[in-house]
């Protein structure tokens, strides 16, 4: 075992981990973070997304031993409060989900891009979102979201 330190939602957590567990699986079983999920395990999906330092990553490839140090933001540290993330609440308002199952990795990819380009175009939407995949529903209410979230600030 190794024991890391790293900042998630904003506090400190030490764990003891192997070598080879991902980042994902901390996230989820150690810290009891169920929004992330995991889909695939092969970065295909992107339902794992998370912020590492502030950049979009697939936990589900990840080593939590290559967090060691950094900050993880998940979908349960956007918010404040009960108010949502201006994300979360374009994607509520514009329908941008249906299962839900992929929805936190979307918010997570969707922050950000929108931080690197805060007025994408639909097709920079699209080419930005492309790792992350919705197996219930079309991508045009999650464009649509983007955009509304683009508009709000987030």
């Amino acid at each position: 075992m190794t024991r890391i330190a790293l900042t998630v939602n904003g506090s400190r957590c030490d764990a003891d981990v192997e070598p080879r567990q991902l980042l994902a699986y901390l996230l989820r079983d150690q810290l009891g973070l169920k929004g992330t999920n995991v889909g695939c395990d092969t970065t295909s999906c992107g339902a794992c997304t998370v912020l590492l330092d502030g950049e979009s990553v697939k936990s589900c490839t990840v080593f939590a031993v290559q967090a060691d140090g950094c900050e993880v933001t998940t979908v349960e540290g956007i918010s404040q409060g009960r108010e949502l993330h201006p994300v979360q609440q374009a994607f509520h308002e514009l329908h941008a989900l249906q299962c839900g199952y992929c929805t936190p990795g979307f918010v997570m990819a969707t922050i950000s891009l929108l931080k690197e380009n805060p007025n994408p175009s639909e097709e920079e939407i699209r080419l930005g979102l492309e790792g992350n995949l919705c197996r219930c529903t079309g991508y045009h209410n999650i464009v649509r979201a983007v955009q509304a979230a683009a508009r709000a600030g987030a």
